[in-house]
């Protein structure tokens, strides 16, 4: 009896070193895990974010994956209904929102946002056929479709008759309800609008001057400044090592960025 207590003994001895190998194994190899970056976008919004054989990509997906990769994080690209977004966010369902998002003074109430990623405009478009709508004096009286919750539907209550404003969930669907007729117009994003009639994907065309100048940026929570700061260094790292012009190249043929 006293024999195999004794052997009991030191066998635990001889497992104490090892089992404190395995966690200082184990403590060393989560400290060099990388930390997750999960940015948030709606996944219908083509070529910025947009999923094709259930791959989620796009301009927005692959300008996230360039600041992961600058903040030495994990890039972890998830989906969200446009119009909760931002409570998401809150939420901390991600970390970020970068999502073609406009500035707004409203959504600053509710978020901190980086600097520009690039610059756009609301702008109108038609079916190609359409010759009653050349500038936005004409949308009066006309249905017009915008993506819900968007800047872009203020315009377009302020230019036709509130039962007129359709809304989409996504702006490649009302798109292409110009041609069909279902619509008169659709205020989105020009840059939504042209890469579609250079492609020759759907009949329409542009129609007049920008509505907006609009600047698009990447949404944090308000209390997230090592964050955001992060992301400031990072976009400002990838536009002067030319990773920026190379994806804007990618998705639309030259920089989107603008002055910034």
């Amino acid at each position: 009896m006293k024999n195999r207590w004794l052997i009991g003994l030191l066998m635990s001895l001889l497992l104490i070193p090892l089992l404190l190998a395995a966690c200082s194994t184990s403590e060393k190899s989560s400290g060099t895990e990388q930390k997750e970056f999960r940015y948030a976008m709606s996944g219908l919004y083509k070529p910025f974010n947009f999923k094709e054989n259930g791959k989620l990509q796009g301009f927005d997906v692959e300008i996230g994956e360039a600041l992961a990769k600058k903040m030495k994080m994990k890039p972890v690209p998830v989906t969200n209904p446009w119009e909760t977004l931002i409570q998401g966010l809150q939420a901390k369902k991600y970390d970020a929102i970068l999502a073609s998002m406009t500035v707004t003074e409203e959504r600053k109430k509710s978020v901190h946002f980086t600097h520009a990623y690039y610059r756009s405009g609301a702008q109108i478009f038609v079916a190609e056929s359409n010759q009653d709508i050349k500038s936005v004096a004409d949308l009066k009286g006309k249905k017009i479709g915008v993506v819900k919750a968007s800047t872009y539907k203020d315009l377009a209550l302020q230019n036709t008759d509130k039962n007129l404003v359709v809304e989409y969930d996504s702006d490649i669907t009302a798109l292409m309800d110009l041609p069909t007729g279902r619509l008169d117009a659709v205020i989105t994003d020009q840059m939504i609008g042209l890469p579609i009639i250079k492609a020759g994907a759907i009949k329409i065309k542009d129609v007049g001057k920008t509505l907006s100048q609009d600047d698009q940026a990447i949404a944090v929570r308000k209390e997230d400044k090592e964050l955001l700061d992060k992301l400031n260094k990072a976009l400002d790292e990838i536009i002067k090592d030319g990773t920026y012009e190379k994806i804007s190249k990618k998705w639309f043929g030259r920089s989107i960025l603008g002055e910034w």
